[in-house]
C-alpha cells in the first residue's frame, strides 16, 4: 500500500509539473490531459507494483516479463510519446516513425523537463534533459524532423534557460505552422 502511495504521488507531482509547463507553453488545455491513463488500472497496478523512485516502474515490469503491458497502455493512448506516432509505409513495407504535430512536441519537450525535474530532484539542471535526450537519441525511432525541433528546444533550454524558450515555442504555437 505505501508503494502505491508513494508512486502516486510521484505521477500527480510530475503531471503537475508537465501542467505549469503546458501552461508556459501555452497549451494549458492539452496539459490538463496529460498522462491520465497513468491513473487507469492497467498502469497504475504496474506502476505501484514496480515503484522504486528512482525509474520507471515498466523497466521492473520489463525485467519480469521481457515486455511492459503498461508502457504499450501507455505510449497507445498519449500523443506526446513520439513512439505512438509509427504507421506502416506502404513503400517500404515498414513500420516506421511519422513528423509528430507541432503541439505534441511541445508537449514531449514539457514532459522530459518535469520528468528530469522530478526524478532528478536537486541534481537537475537546464542541461538535463538534453543528455538524456543525447544518450537516447541513436536507438530511438522518432521522425527526423520530429527528433530535430526536440534537439533544437533542448539545446535552447540548455543554452538559455526556460523562460526564452518558453517565450519562443510560444511564438512557434503561434505561428501554428507545422513545418518545424
Amino acid at each position: 500500500m505505501i508503494k502505491a502511495w508513494e508512486h502516486f504521488k510521484t505521477i500527480t507531482k510530475h503531471r503537475h509539473k508537465v501542467i505549469a509547463h503546458c501552461y508556459k507553453a501555452g497549451i494549458l488545455f492539452q496539459g490538463l490531459f496529460h498522462d491520465l491513463s497513468k491513473y487507469s488500472p492497467t498502469e497504475f497496478k504496474v506502476g505501484a507494483k514496480y515503484y522504486t523512485g528512482v525509474k520507471s516502474p515498466n523497466e521492473g515490469e520489463r525485467a519480469d516479463r521481457g515486455y511492459s503491458v503498461a508502457w504499450m497502455h501507455h505510449k497507445g493512448r498519449n500523443k506526446h510519446h513520439y513512439e505512438y506516432w509509427t504507421d506502416y509505409n506502404t513503400k517500404s513495407k515498414k513500420i516506421e516513425p511519422v513528423k509528430m504535430p507541432l503541439n505534441y512536441v511541445i508537449e514531449m519537450f514539457c514532459d522530459r523537463v518535469a520528468a528530469s525535474k522530478i526524478y532528478m530532484k536537486d541534481q537537475y539542471t537546464n542541461q538535463s534533459p538534453l543528455e538524456y535526450f543525447l544518450n537516447a537519441k541513436h536507438r530511438i525511432q522518432i521522425h527526423p524532423e520530429t527528433s530535430a525541433l526536440l534537439e533544437r528546444l533542448l539545446r535552447m533550454l540548455a543554452k538559455e534557460g526556460e523562460e526564452k524558450t518558453f517565450a519562443y515555442i510560444k511564438k512557434l504555437l503561434k505561428a501554428r505552422s507545422e513545418d518545424y
